[in-house]
């Protein structure tokens, strides 16, 4: 395949076997910053960190936590089949959901730098059976030598983003070729197939969102017991997954509703927890009472605004809540994941900018499962609504709940569509055995 590349991968292949010496500066700054796990900083050189398992193996990457937990189901239909599991990701969060949510047969291991050098330790060691790429996570290296090893590559839960389309149509050479790396391309809409056949991948199909089909968020039920004790009869309103400029939305329509919701409990989940401290000071100059669940406290009866700055515990605040607001979408990141909440029976508030799940935001907001708010004026006013007509909430619930049923049936889709792969896999298995 090397023969055949586009000029600016053959560059970028020979540069990044150039920039190995100078990967150690790199690996080092991402230390200093808390990016990188140091006990397992030799997987991102393609060291392995556990010894390769006998027998047929899956390898599944995913860049970080969404990416991870779409892929939660097919990997419990995988393992059904006796097949051994290799999951990689590139972040240290999604490392830590993989160790507390999935089973402890499931190998993680982070992702290699796309150094070839790098790339070849990792599949030398691995030797995966068949490669699932989830959404859009591609690296030059990596796919070029597994492709060149004839390892059967699928892209699943395929996505293609409204930016990243222009902006890969003006390098389709570079896209394409790295696109012919995959068997099969399983795509999440019939837009994203269209824009992934646009692009150059030889064979697409559409199945569905695998995060339609994810088990609602589960929740430690002592926690849970003693968060429901100390938020008591409060109105709980949660706002999950907030971004920079949302907080202070968030905390003006806080002091707004108090005035006639004097039992309002506000809840910010920020999607980045290290950010807790920064939003807890925002609350503060509005003379707001603030905890941070970070410090091991829990909301007391004064309490205005307990911000949540620990991971995984979604499933506990969604359960106390009525209605959520999902974040990163009254700033233009794009909207956060709104099928958790709607499995746990939440009414869902959004704002405007929903890109990364605009298929399913539109289809929510079409059917009443979830309304929108045009802007921080339009927020309160919505959210009051709500907060005060639990008619209007129960609806919106029940119609969110319809709608991610309906849509569901993507890894029985994928698994039908991987049943050649797995196949053969069983097959060169079982002559190995003989």
């Amino acid at each position: 395949m090397a023969d055949a590349l586009p000029v600016t991968l053959g560059v970028y292949r020979r540069a990044s076997a150039l920039a190995a010496p100078l990967a150690g500066l790199l690996i080092g700054r991402r230390l200093r910053q808390g990016k990188e796990d140091p006990a397992r900083i030799n997987e991102r050189r393609g060291s392995p960190g556990l010894a390769r398992p006998p027998g047929p193996l899956v390898w599944i990457h995913g860049a970080s936590v969404g990416e991870v937990l779409a892929a939660a189901e097919l990997i419990d239909r995988l393992r059904a089949l006796n097949l051994r599991v290799l999951l990689t990701s590139g972040t240290r969060t999604s490392a830590e959901i993989v160790a507390r949510r999935f089973p402890p047969d499931v190998i993680h291991q982070f992702i290699p730098f796309d150094v070839p050098a790098f790339v070849e330790r990792f599949l030398d060691h691995w030797k995966p059976g068949l490669a699932l790429f989830i959404e859009s996570d591609l690296w030059p290296n990596l796919l070029l030598s597994a492709a060149d090893r004839r390892v059967p590559l699928v892209l699943i839960n395929g996505r293609m983003s409204p930016r990243s389309f222009p902006r890969w149509r003006r390098a389709r050479g570079t896209i394409a070729a790295l696109l012919s790396c995959f068997d099969l391309c399983l795509t999440q809409s019939d837009i994203d197939h269209e824009r992934f056949a646009a692009l150059g991948s030889p064979n697409v199909m559409t199945s569905g969102n695998l995060k339609l089909d994810i088990k609602a968020l589960p929740a430690d039920p002592e926690r849970f017991e003693r968060l429901k004790a100390a938020t008591g009869r409060r109105t709980v309103f949660v706002a999950a997954s907030t971004h920079p400029g949302e907080e202070e939305i968030i905390i003006d329509a806080h002091r707004r509703l108090a005035r006639d919701i004097p039992s309002l409990l506000t809840v910010i989940v920020p999607r980045h927890p290290q950010r807790g401290p920064a939003i807890a000071q925002l609350a503060a100059v509005s003379r707001l009472q603030v905890q941070l669940r970070s410090r091991g406290d829990l909301p007391s009866a004064d309490t205005d605004i307990y911000i949540a700055d620990t991971m995984g515990e979604l499933g506990l605040f969604y359960r106390i809540a009525p209605v959520v607001f999902m974040g990163g979408s009254l700033v233009p990141h794009g909207g956060q994941n709104p099928i958790e909440p709607a499995k746990l029976d939440a009414a869902i508030l959004h704002g405007p900018h929903v890109f990364n799940f605009k298929d399913i935001y539109a289809q929510l907001d079409r059917e009443e499962g979830a309304l929108l708010a045009r802007g921080p004026e339009e927020f309160v006013t919505l959210l009051r609504h709500l907060l005060g007509n639990p008619i209007a909430r129960n609806r919106l619930a029940a119609s969110a709940q319809s709608v991610v049923t309906r849509l569901g049936g993507a890894v029985d889709k994928t698994m039908a569509a991987l049943e050649p792969y797995l196949l053969q896999m069983r097959i060169e298995q079982g002559a190995a055995d003989a």
